[in-house]
């Protein structure tokens, strides 16, 4: 049995981890803190499970094995350290840490420690977005030369987000920092190393944070990638779509569906072909990470590519600080 504490109930994600992590076989939520009581308190009750006020006492505990962090983003270093050091497994909800210092920290700490861990990268597990991989693996396009990929949603504007996401402080950024971190961590896993950024953030509704962006990288192979995000656009379908020298990939959009068209596949078939045989699902990061410490399987999304999220973000952030192109060489490291 995997007994796992849920380390607060701050970001939305957080009910459906639990739910998730509730419905699987030899696992049990055994705990929970919160760095707000009362909600703590109310979400231990509803999971019939204690509540416990002080994170060195939960990470003490005996049926605790691992846990599961949704707490505010300028607290998961301090909490995955103690966690790491503790022994406990750890799951985290995106982005891993506001700095790539930071970042480095919870890796260190990891490795040290021999801990499972895994980071929430929903979007690497669809067969659409896996056969976007295989294809600029095997150059199925030729060289790639652009990528752009959209995330976004109406929370902002519709005012469904809780208010705390738009707290500079907690969230260390707004809607790409969150909503943003699909297509940043999209990008770096197609196209490689990045070498700048440049970034346009506003605030359409007049919030302490952006809720609306769009990031230019440019990665080692010469790739541009455009990087969108927001929460002020309603209705606005999922997007990724690959351009190169000999086609291009679409993937999502209204009807969601995928379409590429190649020179290298003129010789079967003519125009545009919608793939009857994607590649299958990986499972969802919870099912990886939990089977990952009962079974010794494969964690697809471990520190290193929570690091490189990181890195894009605190980058990208710095871009629209400064007003100016950021080179990566600039960033921070251990």
């Amino acid at each position: 049995m995997l007994r796992v504490a849920m380390l607060s109930r701050w970001h939305v994600h957080a009910t459906g981890y639990a739910n998730e992590l509730g419905s699987m076989p030899n696992v049990a939520i055994t705990a929970v803190w919160d760095e707000e009581k009362d909600r703590g308190q109310q979400w231990a009750d509803e999971l019939g499970v204690d509540f416990e006020s002080d994170l060195d006492t939960l990470l003490a505990r005996e049926d605790v094995d691992a846990v599961c962090v949704n707490a505010p983003t300028n607290m998961h270093t301090e909490i995955m350290i103690k966690a790491a050091e503790a022994g406990k497994h750890i799951f985290t909800e995106k982005v891993m840490a506001i700095t790539t210092v930071e970042a480095e920290k919870i890796a260190e700490a990891v490795k040290k420690a021999g801990v499972k861990f895994c980071i929430s990268f929903p979007f690497r597990t669809h067969p659409a977005n896996l056969f976007a991989k295989k294809v600029v693996d095997e150059k199925l396009l030729g060289d790639v030369t652009l990528v752009r990929v959209r995330n976004a949603h109406d929370g902002a504007s519709s005012s469904w987000l809780p208010a705390h996401f738009y707290d500079p402080v907690q969230c260390g950024g707004g809607a790409m920092m969150d909503l943003g971190a699909h297509p940043m961590y999209l990008c770096r896993w197609l196209l490689g190393k990045p070498l700048r950024i440049t970034s346009m953030f506003n605030s359409f509704t007049d919030k302490p944070v952006e809720d609306n962006a769009v990031s230019l990288i440019e990665f080692e192979n010469n790739v541009i990638a455009v990087s969108e995000t927001g929460f002020v656009s309603k209705n606005s379908p999922f997007s990724l779509e690959v351009y190169g020298t000999k086609g291009s990939l679409l993937i999502g959009g209204p009807d969601n569906k995928v379409r590429i068209i190649s020179d290298e596949l003129s010789d079967k078939v003519q125009g545009w072909i919608t793939p009857s045989n994607l590649p299958n699902p990986l499972p969802s990061p919870i099912e990886q990470w939990v089977s990952g410490i009962q079974h010794g399987t494969e964690i697809h999304f471990g520190v290193e590519d929570g690091i490189h999220l990181t890195e894009l973000m605190e980058a990208a952030y710095i871009s629209y600080r400064e007003k100016r192109m950021v080179d990566f060489s600039e960033i921070k490291h251990l």
